[in-house]
């Protein structure tokens, strides 16, 4: 970055630059932003992930010509990715490769109890039996939380647990990295952490299921979006300060984690902000896209849709005492960011990999 010197980022680079980084999930929508700012810290990036599905950022950007190799594989084969990590030797692992989604838990129970769980003991088994590798840093969820309906955040020392399969896999998730550190690595091997994000947003999102790329697909088809739950309210935030987070964490786990020491996970959430229900936050969205039109489902179709949380919002105090941690960007700039994103890209005024370069130089710059 040019002209401007943010004293975080300069610790970032000077940390991370020139170090081998394993990343799981490396193709989907967060780990297509993490790669392409760890390449700007001239890290040498490694994936690991299930081939690409029919539409995703990672393509639309070109990523694949600067990550250094990739490895195609089931994160739960632990002979597929303890061969993967003996070849590479890498200095940190991201492990972000998971099963995503609340509501295709419904429909797959199984894949997502052994995605998220089997997956994440399998990269940590294959960790400790690599040499080379120093720290490795879990991706859980928001919702790996037994959720109350608190109106005050979650911090990391409350109850795990999970109405849907996907929740208490993530709840499950956080039990094998505790189980792990306890029994393994506090004694002899890397430093390890988890990190619980809250409903993270940005441009080149195409999953399925969620709202935001909902909304962009009926925009596109030139429909009307059908909403569950307005109602609803999450954390919502931008990709790029979910990532600030993952990163500063990861350099404390390779500078200093003595520092850490007792704290096996942290959250990375908004402020109270942008804490906001669906309803209001496709309103605000309305404003950057006055295409989108939405309308919510009737009482009776709503009914026969699963169970999801109605209220959920995280504590980050500890991340913002120990790594220095905060949000960059509010729930209004995340969204018109996002928007921006979206419109460059549908109206091909603007690449997805010159998108995400402009929108992180912006994001450093204040």
């Amino acid at each position: 970055m040019e002209g401007v010197v943010l004293s975080w980022d300069t610790s970032l680079r000077e940390t991370l630059r020139g170090k081998k980084i394993f990343v799981t999930g490396h193709n989907g929508f967060k780990g297509s932003w993490l790669v392409n700012w760890l390449v700007r810290y001239d890290c040498e990036v490694v994936g690991y992930s299930l081939s690409l599905p029919a539409r995703s950022l990672y393509e639309d950007a070109g990523l694949n010509t600067i990550v250094e190799r990739e490895y195609v594989g089931d994160i739960r084969d632990f002979e597929s990715i303890n061969k993967s990590l003996r070849e590479v030797r890498p200095d940190l692992i991201f492990h972000l490769a998971a099963q995503p989604l609340v509501r295709l838990s419904y429909k797959e129970p199984l894949d997502t109890w052994s995605t998220n769980v089997l997956g994440t003991a399998a990269v940590l088994q294959a960790a400790r039996s690599c040499q080379s590798v120093r720290a490795v840093l879990v991706v859980t969820s928001d919702k790996c939380y037994e959720n109350m309906e608190w109106v005050w955040g979650y911090r990391e020392s409350d109850r795990l647990g999970g109405h849907d399969p996907y929740s208490a896999s993530k709840a499950a998730a956080e039990l094998v990295v505790s189980s792990f550190k306890k029994s393994f690595f506090d004694a002899d091997g890397p430093s390890i952490c988890s990190a619980r994000a809250g409903n993270v947003i940005g441009g080149g999102d195409w999953s399925e299921d969620r709202l935001v790329p909902d909304a962009i697909r009926a925009i596109e088809q030139k429909k009307e979006l059908l909403i569950r739950s307005p109602l609803a309210t999450r954390p919502w935030q931008h990709v790029l300060d979910c990532l600030q987070g993952y990163l500063l964490l990861a350099a404390a786990l390779l500078d200093d984690p003595s520092s850490l020491t007792g704290t096996p996970a942290f959250n990375f959430g908004p402020d109270s902000t942008g804490n906001l229900e669906v309803a209001e936050f496709l309103k605000r969205m309305n404003k950057d896209l006055p295409e989108l039109k939405w309308s919510t489902l009737e009482n009776s179709e709503r009914k026969t849709h699963p169970h999801e949380a109605g209220f959920l919002y995280l504590d980050s105090s500890l991340s913002r005492k120990t790594l220095g941690w905060c949000p960059r960007w509010d729930v209004n700039k995340a969204i018109s960011a996002t928007s921006d994103w979206y419109t460059r890209f549908m109206d091909r005024s603007e690449r997805a990999d010159d998108l995400i370069k402009r929108q992180l130089e912006e994001y450093l710059r204040e």
